[in-house]
């Protein structure tokens, strides 16, 4: 038989090794399911890293805005800065502007508690407070505080000025003390303004807010190509707020003595009350160091060097004007005709405050000046507005809600403009709308009060603090 060991020599065979990590000098292979382990570990790894940066990420993207106060403000801060809204403080009746020199003498915004544009100023905040016509009309005004704005000459419109005999241009503004004021920059931020108007202020600001927004047909349809900017509207987003301190919206009772009990406090004329008036608003009895800028260059009036007599000369030739003077706008009926040409504007915020000087008379039946607060050189004014009913010669009923009064606005007026959108403020800026008037709660303090006559620094420092801190937080 053949051995089968015969042909051992002529094969070779596979001997099976185990590989196991106890054998020595071995390369091992992994097996199918360690490489789905070592797979799975990598991936898992991969999703930690990655979750990990995604937080991160997510925590940038919310902190970073935060930081800023929201993506929109980051925008900004991107683009060069959220830009600041200017305050533009615009005096009242017989007032005058930082730029002249009453104000270096006694600061309009201020008084004796000390300039509230220095202060503001010294806080951050842009400010301006130019002067405007003292005894001029609301429209002039206006018209010249726009072009102070602008850095441009005033122009009062041509319809307007051929309507009142006066000169269609005034003085030349080369300087804009709001450069760029309507323009976008730094991301697409409108440059806009905050307008703060005292007493008959106020009523400047409404309209020019009103001029920007809605224009004047008027005026295009007499200048056409040349009408000025002011008039062709579509630029009410150029104003951020108004705010109107002691303003007469619907006139004051005071023009109605006039023809009243006038004699009573010295008055029988509007050139007397417009005088007299003009100085006791500004808490003061007669022009400082005898020179005076009435800003009434469109009747041929500016500066006056000189007593009483020759300021009279001057106001006499407004008021023979055609009703194109203070007098007249400051009037219930003059009011309520430049009520129905004033708009407020969807896209503005506006805010109210009045203040009352008087106390109940009861034995007599209406109001009398309470002489712990009354401003003394308005006492006289404030006992006469606060007996005072009657009508007036366009049908307006002045009743006992007219009597209180801060010495020269009835508290009714000041409020907000008859007929307007308006509500209690509500101290919550989430709440706070656009285009309707809110209105304060009425202050114990006289007509002068609120810029400082007579007035605590820290405490009027305080007011103007809360007023800027309030609009800013509506940003």
């Amino acid at each position: 038989m053949k051995n089968n060991n015969d042909n051992y020599d002529n094969y070779s065979y596979d001997i099976p090794v185990s590989k196991t990590k106890s054998s020595a000098n071995v390369d091992f292979e992994p097996t199918v399911d360690d490489q789905k382990k070592n797979q799975n570990g990598k991936k898992t790894a991969v999703s930690i890293i990655c979750a990990l940066t995604a937080l991160a990420m997510i925590a940038v993207i919310i902190a970073v805005p935060v930081k800023y106060g929201g993506y929109k403000n980051l925008w900004y801060e991107i683009n060069g800065g959220r830009i600041n809204y200017p305050y533009v403080f615009v005096h009242g009746l017989g007032g005058w502007g930082e730029d002249g020199g009453l104000d270096t003498a006694s600061p309009y915004w201020g008084s004796s508690a000390g300039s509230i544009t220095d202060y503001l100023k010294n806080e951050g905040f842009d400010v301006c407070a130019p002067g405007v016509g003292p005894i001029s009309s609301t429209w002039d005004r206006a018209c010249e505080l726009y072009a102070q704005l602008t850095g441009t000459t005033v122009d009062y419109g041509a319809y307007h000025s051929e309507m009142h005999k006066h000169a269609r241009f005034g003085r030349q503004y080369t300087t804009a003390l709001v450069p760029q004021w309507g323009e976008r920059i730094n991301g697409g931020q409108r440059v806009k303004i905050n307008l703060v108007g005292h007493s008959y202020g106020g009523e400047t600001a409404r309209l020019l807010a009103s001029l920007l927004e809605y224009g004047d047909e008027n005026e295009k349809n007499a200048s056409g190509n040349e009408t000025s900017p002011l008039f062709t509207g579509g630029k009410g987003s150029y104003v951020f707020s108004v705010t109107t301190l002691c303003s007469p919206h619907n006139g004051t009772s005071l023009t109605c003595l006039i023809n009243s009990v006038g004699r009573l406090i010295g008055l029988d004329s509007t050139t007397d009350l417009l005088t007299t008036v003009c100085f006791a608003a500004a808490g003061v009895t007669s022009p400082v160091s005898g020179v005076y800028d009435f800003m009434l260059d469109q009747f041929g009036v500016g500066k006056i060097n000189g007593g009483l007599s020759e300021i009279k000369n001057a106001v006499r030739a407004v008021v023979e004007s055609d009703n194109d003077h203070a007098g007249y706008d400051l009037s219930p009926d003059g009011a309520k005709e430049l009520n129905s040409k004033i708009k407020t504007v969807k896209d503005v915020y506006y805010f109210s405050y009045s203040y009352c000087s008087t106390k109940d008379a009861s034995v007599l039946n209406g109001q009398t000046a309470d002489l712990k607060i009354s401003l003394p050189v308005l006492i006289g004014f404030s006992d006469a507005m606060g007996m005072y009913t009657g009508v007036t010669d366009g049908g307006i009923n002045i009743d006992s809600s007219w009597q209180a009064n801060d010495g020269l606005v009835n508290v009714v007026s000041a409020k907000y403009p008859l007929g307007e959108e308006h509500e209690e403020y509500i101290q919550d800026s989430t709440k706070v709308k656009k285009g309707i008037w809110y209105v304060m709660p009425t202050r114990s303090g006289h007509h002068g009060t609120v810029i400082g006559m007579d007035g605590n620094t820290s405490e009027v420092r305080q007011f103007y603090s809360d007023l800027t801190s309030m609009i800013e937080n509506l940003r």
